[in-house]
């Protein structure tokens, strides 16, 4: 029987069904584990983790002596087929991550997938996600919300993107890297423009804080600062959170202003974000808008 301790008690793990266990991680502090998360760990024959030395300070601080196994976007490809070969043999294995909820934003879903192909079960011992941690503290829509993970890492790509999900009609989750965070700010606001957004950082530890403000406040604060330190989350609200209905020539005169610094693809991308309205629509307006200025 496989032991852990909790509450500074020593306890034993029932057993767990054969299949792979999803299991979800803290993001900071070490105490936001669920028991049933614990127990799992202690229960499994494996634990198969992104980085074994991360895993193994949260196994070492709940007494749990589990063998740990690597598995990442680098050996997936090659480990793959022998974590099956070991649940279709009947072993219990349990996945994590670094931290929070295994799949986001890392290559589990492959081996997730190919589990259930096989007929092996499946199974999610919920918990701890960055995601959903900084959405309820942004003071931002939570009833929709769309996340887009990592933006790409270029300037002139990040814009792109941006505009391909600013009529999103929800609460925009990004992660972004600490040294890239104030250019991504930067490309926000000015695809965006003042939609109401915040930045999480080091949820869940000591130094935890959530900046909240108008895209172009925040991006122009961060500018003038040290990269900051720790996993960050970004939250950029809805386009319906300020937008109000535009007559015909309050929108021509928003479209000139826009034209003035920006070109026509950025121009109508920043007055689609701003206003909410189709992007393809605006984008023909601009157009004729940057004709008749010629």
């Amino acid at each position: 029987m496989q032991t852990f301790t909790a509450l500074g008690l020593r306890a034993e793990a029932e057993p767990i069904a054969p299949g792979l266990h999803v299991v979800a991680t803290p993001i900071g502090n070490l105490r936001d584990i669920s028991f049933r998360g614990v127990a799992t760990l202690a229960a499994a024959d494996a634990v198969l983790a992104e980085d074994t030395r991360v895993t193994k300070k949260l196994l070492a601080h709940y007494g749990i002596a589990t063998p740990l196994v690597a598995y990442h976007e680098h050996n997936a490809t090659a480990m793959r087929p022998q974590l099956i070969e070991r649940l279709r043999g009947g072993a219990a294995l349990a996945l994590v991550s670094d931290a929070g909820t295994p799949l986001i934003s890392d290559p589990g879903h492959k081996l997730v997938a190919e589990a259930l192909e096989q007929g092996i079960h499946v199974t999610s011992v919920p918990g701890a996600s960055a995601l959903l941690a900084a959405l309820v503290v942004a003071g931002l829509p939570t009833d929709r919300f769309f996340f887009e993970g990592f933006l790409p890492a270029k300037s002139a790509a990040r814009r792109t993107r941006i505009a391909q999900i600013a009529s999103i009609p929800g609460t925009l989750v990004l992660f972004e890297s600490p040294h890239r965070v104030a250019e991504t700010l930067a490309d926000l606001a000015a695809v965006l423009g003042p939609r109401e957004a915040a930045i999480a950082r080091e949820l869940t530890k000591y130094f935890e804080t959530v900046r909240r403000g108008p895209l172009p406040s925040l991006a122009a604060a961060l500018a003038g600062e040290p990269p900051p330190k720790g996993e960050i989350v970004l939250l950029v609200a809805p386009p319906s959170l300020h937008h109000q209905p535009l007559e015909p020539e309050r929108l021509d005169e928003r479209i000139d202003r826009a034209l003035e610094t920006h070109s026509v693809k950025d121009a109508a991308a920043i007055i689609a974000g701003e206003t909410g309205l189709p992007r393809r629509q605006i984008y023909a307006r601009t157009l004729e808008r940057a004709a008749a200025r010629r």
